[in-house]
C-alpha cells in the first residue's frame, strides 16, 4: 500500500492550504490517519490525526487553525490549514496506522506503519 500526499505549495502568512492523502488501496485497514511535519533541522512532529471512528487529535500549535477529515470509504484524508504562519513551513507527511497501535497515542510517529512521501508547505511572511 502506498500513500500519496498532495496539496502543498507556497502561501502567504494568513493564507490557507488543503492537503490530501490517498491510499493506493482503498480497502486496507486504517485505524488512524495522521499528519506529521518536519522542518529543516528539526525532528518530525505530530500535527493531527483522525481515528476510524472520527475522533480527531491536534497539536497545540495548530489547534483552532487546522482541521482534519477523512473519507473511510475512499481511503482518503484531508488537512485544511487556515491562518498559516511562517512557522508552519515544513514537509508534511501523511501516515496510516493499520494495526490500531495509535490507540495508545495518536501523536507518536512510530505507531504508524505506512507513510507518504511528503509534500512541501512554505509560508512566507
Amino acid at each position: 500500500v502506498q500513500l500519496q500526499a498532495s496539496g502543498g505549495g507556497l502561501v502567504q502568512a494568513g493564507g490557507s492550504l488543503t492537503l490530501s492523502c490517498a491510499a493506493s488501496r482503498r480497502t486496507f485497514s486504517r485505524y488512524y490517519m495522521g499528519w506529521f511535519r518536519q522542518a529543516p533541522g528539526k525532528e518530525r512532529e505530530f500535527v493531527s490525526a483522525i481515528s476510524r471512528g472520527g475522533t480527531t487529535y491536534y497539536a497545540d500549535s495548530v489547534k483552532g487553525r487546522f482541521a482534519i477529515s477523512a473519507d473511510n470509504a475512499q481511503g482518503t484524508a484531508s488537512l485544511q490549514m487556515n491562518s498559516l504562519k511562517p512557522e508552519d513551513t515544513a514537509v508534511y507527511f501523511c501516515a496510516v496506522d493499520s494495526t490500531g497501535r495509535a490507540y495508545y497515542s495518536a501523536s507518536i510517529a512510530a505507531l504508524y506503519d505506512y507513510w507518504g512521501q511528503g509534500t512541501q508547505v512554505t509560508v512566507s511572511s
